[in-house]
């Protein structure tokens, strides 16, 4: 195996050498990915609209959201796969929903080009784990972000799993590495059936995931249920990993003992869970991803470059900044924030994608890009306007070192309130949610409010589950396993009575 993971890695050399040329001239680069963005517009309905024509005119097309766009959408005939659509002049393959927290369902069209930039992004991604990360010899990787459950799911047409990010070629070429597990018709269903297949891995080297949590609850799920995963399995493993299984704290590592790498989420609202992990899997690389969106890949992580770079060789970058001055990505300043603007080829060009990014340093004249947060992240009951940036703050000083999962959600009740979900702690709720209402109320809005008897006060919940709880609920309301995010603020309210399982 290891022959052929060198074979893939030599494979993929040249793609990761033109896109080094790419960060070493970046404007260069971004020209040609405009120029190609523009020769789609003046064939297609929209660029017409607008009266695209050259680079030179790029200034006439609006910067939008995705409610803008929505009537373009709807206007593509049937909206079924293979259709011309006014927004480009390639056919659409498939649509691929997002699982927003709030709103209308989105829907994605994506055409062969936007899926060969998804494409491109995890070549260049495994060339640089190959070149420069753990030395792999299995290959063995599990690779998931949001599956779907035959009886529920919502995505018709679009992926049936996460390798239909990949192309055809791609996926073969992955198939002998991929761990599997069955289809299944149901949440439970679904985590059972990973449990059993994820057990039955021993060799497994690669877990790649989006969030933290999702592998988080899966190893609850295990360690839940794992006698009755023994007598399910206890022919299939070897009796040393039998008695990894039966411990009251299972080993991980011994349980996996090939596992080298983790991709995950690891930054902002996942800083948390990621840090989980580490603790978890010591000696295991936990690397975070870069930003990717259902509607574009953005930037991937380098080793070389100890950060996260653009995909500058496939997505047209565009920065506001707090004057509200739109930049390219050439002229951005290390230290700064801004607000990213992507044009990508499956039809979507000048879009506020709403993610905040600051620039930690350069890498070959290009920027390296960090992950700050949604630039909506705003929980408002009756006026207290609580930012995630402020609530983070709060619980940086609380300094709750030990738990490994933290989360504040407003909860609608009479009186409505805030409660801190923990999984676990070491000091008394009560001292807690003394100290947390005293922090919070050094925002002007949720002191007032509290005052004004809108607010009740701040309450402190502790449970080793409250993950898996949250988790669950979320998947009842709607939301794809894969893609279930904790934020450390939530800005939709919870039922009171998933906390009280």
């Amino acid at each position: 195996m290891r022959g052929l993971i060198k074979g893939f890695g030599h494979l993929l050399a040249s793609t990761s050498r033109r896109f080094y040329a790419a960060l070493a001239q970046p404007q260069q680069a971004q020209q040609i990915v405009q120029q190609r963005l523009v020769n789609r517009l003046r064939a297609c309905e929209y660029g017409r609209t607008y009266g695209i024509h050259c680079r030179e005119d790029w200034q006439q097309l609006p910067i939008v959201e995705y409610e803008d766009l929505r009537p373009w959408i709807v206007r593509q005939p049937g909206r079924s796969p293979l259709r011309q659509s006014p927004l480009t002049p390639e056919p659409i393959l498939f649509y691929e929903p997002t699982s927003g927290s709030s709103g209308p369902v989105k829907q994605i069209p994506y055409t062969r080009s936007l899926r060969r930039s998804f494409n491109h992004l995890f070549c260049l991604w495994a060339y640089d784990l190959i070149a420069h990360g753990p030395a792999f010899s299995t290959g063995k990787l599990y690779f998931s972000i949001s599956p779907g459950f035959s009886s529920t799911s919502t995505n018709a047409g679009g992926t049936r799993d996460d390798s239909d990010y990949l192309d055809p070629w791609l996926r073969w070429l992955l198939r002998p590495f991929l761990v599997m597990p069955p289809s299944a018709p149901t949440l439970d269903s679904f985590k059972e059936n990973l449990a059993q297949t994820l057990l039955q891995t021993e060799d497994l080297e690669i877990v790649s995931i989006w969030s933290p949590s999702f592998l988080a609850v899966q190893l609850d799920y295990i360690h839940t249920h794992r006698k009755r995963l023994w007598k399910t399995l206890k022919d299939r493993l070897s009796a040393v990993r039998s008695h990894f299984l039966l411990q009251d704290e299972i080993p991980w590592t011994d349980l996996w003992p090939q596992l080298k790498l983790i991709s995950c989420w690891d930054s902002v609202t996942a800083a948390d869970g990621a840090a989980g992990l580490r603790s978890q899997f010591p000696g295991v690389l936990v690397q975070g991803k870069g930003l990717l969106a259902t509607e574009a890949p953005m930037t991937l992580p380098l080793v070389a470059a100890q950060g996260c770079v653009p995909l500058l060789d496939e997505i047209f970058f565009e920065f506001e900044d707090s004057r509200g001055r739109c930049l390219e990505l050439h002229q951005l300043e290390v230290g700064q924030d801004y607000q990213t603007i992507v044009s990508q080829s499956g039809g979507f060009y000048r879009y506020r994608i709403g993610d905040r990014v600051r620039v930690t340093h350069p890498f070959l004249n290009t920027p390296c890009l960090k992950f700050l947060g949604r630039g909506q992240e705003v929980s408002d009951l009756v006026g207290e306007k609580l930012h995630l940036q402020f609530v983070s703050d709060v619980l940086d000083r609380l300094d709750l070192t030990e738990a490994g999962f933290q989360s504040l959600v407003p909860i609608q009740q009479s009186i409505n309130y805030y409660v801190l979900l923990l999984d676990r702690c070491d000091r008394e709720s009560s001292v807690i949610a003394c100290q947390l209402e005293q922090a919070l109320c050094q925002s002007f809005h949720y002191r007032l409010a509290r005052q004004l008897g809108q607010l009740a006060p701040a309450r402190v919940v502790v449970s080793a589950t409250i993950a898996e709880q949250l988790s669950t609920a979320k998947a009842q309301s709607g939301q794809r396993w894969g893609d279930i995010k904790h934020a450390r603020l939530l800005t939709i309210p919870v039922d009171p009575m998933v906390l009280s399982h």
